[in-house]
């Protein structure tokens, strides 16, 4: 049975409460609730741009819209680089098993070890970790098809190079983030790459996007650039340098290629090169630009500059006799010698035979400061006003400093140093009748307004001597080519090694031009450190100068100026009907 109780009779009913107890409670009530308001106008009113940041730290995202990066063409219209889509693999590490045996078969289709893939999956930042960026397109669809939790990818794009090797000095790539990093992909960065847009978004925790927040900020296409290089030409010199860098068991070589009239830059090729499109464990010897960044002492190149000068200053003419014998002079203490002893010797012939003797008796009736004139305004000690990363501006010491046997030397291509792109565009000097031509990578209709160093007779006596060096009796016989008259200039030097020469390291180099009477083009080539028994630049480097200068004449419709002997030989055959 239940027992009724009587809860009015309890005693702790009876006792009397204590009134600071009830107001206690009702003011600890109104300060929580004042504690609320007050927290509730902070976080709306005071703080809310914080808290509204913070919001969207979590879940509104500023997606990137990369913009297309412009092609680079070549003069003809033709593709040096060009972006293609290209999917880059990322993960969201807290929402990967890594136990998952579909891993295994990740790693393998990125070409990576299965360690390191699960090392970046442990990574601080649970909520995003690229795996590898800009995977070919078979590869990300395979990659789709495992159906991997957490495994996701993005459309970015990526920079393919037709040209290869061939033109990668030339071009050069941009890194995974579209930045140019060599070549014109980094000094025409800015135009190449456009303006990238953007899109605010709010996504959910699985990385879906699930509202967009702000209007969508269209990027701005990068320009396309059309370069000076005639794809054609460039590959036919890069192919024949290699192959006499080959022949030659040599270290490396160079080779460049000028229009004479706008100037342009038809081919800059280098051996070793690279392949932009696969760059993984290059090293400094790929990738420098040789041409452009290595300076040596160009030897006899400088002897026509000498003659031009003595002519233009009318010390001698081209039939002036110079006597040679017997092949050495002695100057301050010091002896310069001929490398086969000449006799008397006409201003004509101590060019074509290349005599030191000859060379330095004109230069010793000069001043010094005449001689640094002339090789200023033909562009040596200068950098090449070429927009290339690394271009160097070698070395012309002040004329006031020069002792006698510093000019002598001077005067056959000793104690000053050079690129070979200096001495491509020195020679441009004889191709047009005396004037510097200024260069450019880029493509241009327009002929180059050059400045006069020598007068145009000259400048086209001392055209006929380049010619005389190239013919019967020349230091480059090598140099001449089918259907096309030839002239230039071979140089053959030891390397230098700390304050001195190297015994046996010699570098091999041929500048000249072509046709003679109406040149069209300079061609200079350089070959570093032959070692297959020859190195004089007449045996390395003038037959690379004789077969681009036929290629390329060709490729741009130059009609030949010497008769061709008939290469095939036809035989009539009667038929009987």
């Amino acid at each position: 049975m239940s027992r009724s109780i009587n809860y009015t009779s309890s005693p702790l009913l009876a006792s009397k409460t204590p009134v600071w107890r009830s107001k206690f409670i009702v003011a600890c009530l109104a300060l929580a609730f004042a504690g609320l308001a007050g927290r509730a106008a902070y976080v709306q009113v005071f703080g809310n741009e914080f808290f509204q940041r913070q919001g969207e730290v979590r879940f509104a995202r500023t997606l990137e819209l990369p913009a297309n990066r412009g092609k680079v063409l070549d003069r003809n219209g033709l593709i040096l680089a060009s972006s293609v889509v290209a999917q880059s693999i990322w993960a969201i590490p807290e929402d990967v098993d890594k136990s998952d045996p579909k891993l295994a078969k990740l790693a393998r289709l990125l070409d990576m070890p299965l360690a390191e893939l699960r090392r970046k999956l442990v990574n601080e930042d649970k909520t995003f970790v690229w795996i590898q960026r800009q995977v070919d397109e078979p590869v990300a669809r395979q990659i789709a098809a495992l159906d991997i939790k957490g495994i996701y990818q993005r459309r970015e794009y990526k920079r393919e190079y037709p040209e290869g090797e061939a033109a990668a000095h030339v071009v050069g790539f941009t890194n995974v983030e579209d930045r140019g990093q060599e070549g014109v992909e980094l000094t025409f960065n800015e135009q190449l790459s456009g303006r990238n847009g953007s899109r605010r978004v709010i996504k959910d925790r699985l990385g879906r996007v699930v509202e967009d927040v702000r209007d969508v900020v269209p990027p701005v296409d990068g320009r396309d650039l059309q370069l000076s290089i005639d794809s054609k030409v460039q590959f036919f010199a890069y192919q024949k340098l290699k192959d006499a860098v080959q022949a030659h068991k040599a270290k490396a070589g160079s080779v460049v290629v000028i229009d004479t009239i706008t100037g342009e830059v038809l081919a800059l090729a280098n051996y070793p090169s690279y392949n932009p499109n696969r760059r993984r464990n290059l090293t400094g010897e790929q990738l420098r630009n040789r041409v452009l960044t290595d300076s040596f002492e160009p030897g006899s190149i400088m002897k026509p500059f000498i003659a031009a000068l003595a002519l233009e200053k009318g010390l001698v003419r081209p039939e002036t006799p110079i006597n040679t014998a017997p092949g050495r002079i002695s100057i301050g203490g010091s002896t310069i010698s001929d490398s086969h002893p000449n006799n008397v010797l006409t201003v004509n012939e101590v060019i074509q035979k290349s005599s030191n003797v000859g060379t330095v008796k004109m230069a010793m009736q000069m001043s010094p400061r005449e001689m640094w004139e002339t090789y200023a305004q033909a562009g040596f000690g200068q950098k090449p006003q070429v927009p290339f990363p690394g271009a160097v501006s070698g070395r012309l010491r002040p004329y006031k400093t020069w002792r006698p046997i510093e000019q002598a030397t001077m005067s056959y291509g000793y104690g000053l140093s050079a690129s070979l792109f200096q001495l491509a565009q020195s020679y441009t000097v004889f191709a047009r009748d005396g004037e510097l031509v200024p260069v450019t990578l880029l493509k241009t209709d327009q002929p180059a307004t050059g400045v006069r160093v020598f007068s145009e007779k000259n400048a086209q006596a001392v055209r006929h001597m380049l010619a005389m060096a190239t013919g019967t009796g020349g230091t480059a016989v090598k140099a001449q080519t089918i259907g096309y008259s030839v002239g230039g200039k071979t140089g053959t030097a030891r390397k230098q090694e700390g304050k001195g020469y190297a015994e046996k390291k010699y570098r091999s180099w041929f500048v000249g031009l072509a046709p003679v009477e109406k040149p069209r083009i300079v061609v200079a080539v350089m070959v570093d450190e032959p070692n297959n028994g020859v190195y004089y630049g007449g045996l390395v480097a003038a037959p690379v100068f004789s077969e681009t200068v036929q290629q390329t004449l060709r490729i741009m419709g130059v009609q030949p100026d010497m008769s061709v002997k008939p290469q095939i030989v036809t035989e009539v055959v009667e038929e009987s009907f």
